[in-house]
C-alpha cells in the first residue's frame, strides 16, 4: 500500500516503507475508542501516548530538523523518550500525528537515494545520523510500537485485529 498522500507516484523506497508502516500503524488503531486510547495497562504505554509518542519522533526528524520548524509545540514534554508516563487525549495526539505527518511528507517527498548518507545540520545536535539511517530508526521505531499497540489491543479484547501484515504488493522497493 502506497502512503495514501502519495498515490501514483515514486519515492525513495526507504520513503515508500515508511509511508506504508504509517499505512499498517493506523490499521492497527482503527476502532479505537477514545476511553480505551487512554488506558493503561501495568506499565505499558496507553494507545494515546503511542500515537503522540511516534508523532514526536516524526517531527523531531521530518519537520524540526529537516525543516527547521515545529508543528505542534510542547510535544516532547508531553511523550518524548524519558518523559514521565501520561495519557494525553486521544482527539489531540490522533490530529498531532496527522498535521506533523503531513508537514513530514513535504520533505519526505524530496528525499532522493543521493541524501541518505547525510545528515541534517542541527546546531543541538552536531553528530547526527545520515538521512538513510534516520528513515530506517524510524520505521524500526514505528514497528516496534506496532507491536506494543496490537498487545494492548489484545489485552483489552479487542475483537477482529490485524493478524498479518498488510498488502505489501503496492510498495515500491
Amino acid at each position: 500500500m502506497v502512503h495514501p498522500r502519495c498515490r501514483g507516484t515514486e519515492y525513495q523506497p526507504y520513503v515508500s516503507q515508511l509511508w506504508f508502516t504509517r499505512s499498517e500503524f493506523l490499521r492497527c488503531l482503527e476502532g479505537v475508542s477514545a476511553e480505551d486510547a487512554l488506558r493503561r495497562l501495568g506499565r505499558m504505554n496507553c494507545l494515546s501516548w503511542i500515537v503522540g509518542h511516534t508523532a514526536n519522533q516524526e517531527q523531531r526528524l521530518w519537520v524540526k530538523w529537516a525543516q527547521g520548524r515545529e508543528v505542534i509545540l510542547g510535544l516532547n514534554e508531553l511523550v518524548g523518550y524519558g518523559k514521565p508516563a501520561s495519557t494525553p487525549p486521544w482527539d489531540d495526539m490522533c490530529q498531532a500525528w496527522q498535521r506533523i505527518t503531513q508537514v513530514g511528507d513535504d520533505y519526505l517527498r524530496t528525499i532522493t537515494v543521493e541524501m541518505l548518507p547525510f545528515g541534517f545540520q542541527v546546531a543541538e545536535r552536531p553528530n547526527i545520523e545520515p538521512v538513510g539511517k534516520l528513515l530506517l530508526r524510524n520505521i524500526y521505531h514505528y514497528w516496534f510500537h506496532l507491536g506494543e499497540a496490537h498487545a494492548i489491543r489484545q489485552i483489552l479484547g479487542h475483537p477482529d485485529l490485524p493478524d498479518f501484515v498488510g498488502n505489501l504488493s503496492q510498495v515500491q522497493v
